[in-house]
């Protein structure tokens, strides 16, 4: 090991890659058409995610997470995401986020960008008899990819 690195390394400065992936603090951007999400984006600040619904502690397409927007808590849906994917699943520009309501019904009528075709799937898998319906978000959607 260098002397170059030794001091970095003393000093505990960290020089890994920025992860882009959905952890605690990650800013979203809302891409349905309910109406705190267009403000919050319209005054430029977009809401980040508290707490996300697995095991795992990392989100992941079709996971549902708890944001903070507008001094308000939400539920929302990933439905894009930067990090790399598995095959089949594109990989997108920016972290995108549909708000839900507690019983899975979105808060917009419509999704601006292309959603993952695998999403159908994803979701189909989490919607029980009981608990929340996913399929209406399927709905809204315009375009798959």
């Amino acid at each position: 090991m260098n002397i170059s690195a030794l001091c970095i390394a003393s000093r505990g400065i960290c020089t890994s890659a920025v992860a882009n992936q959905i952890i605690r603090l990650s800013r979203l951007r809302v891409v349905d058409n309910s109406e705190i999400g267009k403000q919050a984006m319209l005054e430029g600040k977009p809401p980040y995610c508290f707490h996300i619904y697995n095991k795992k502690g990392v989100g992941y397409i079709g996971d549902k997470v708890m944001v903070a927007i507008k001094g308000e808590k939400k539920k929302g849906i990933l439905v894009g995401l930067k990090q790399n994917q598995n095959r089949k699943v594109p990989k997108f520009d920016s972290n995108n986020l549909v708000l839900i309501d507690d019983n899975g019904t979105p808060l917009g009528t419509r999704i601006h960008v292309p959603i993952p075709h695998i999403l159908r799937t994803i979701l189909k898998e989490k919607t029980h008899s009981k608990g929340a319906d996913y399929t209406k978000l399927i709905a809204i959607a315009t375009r798959f990819l």
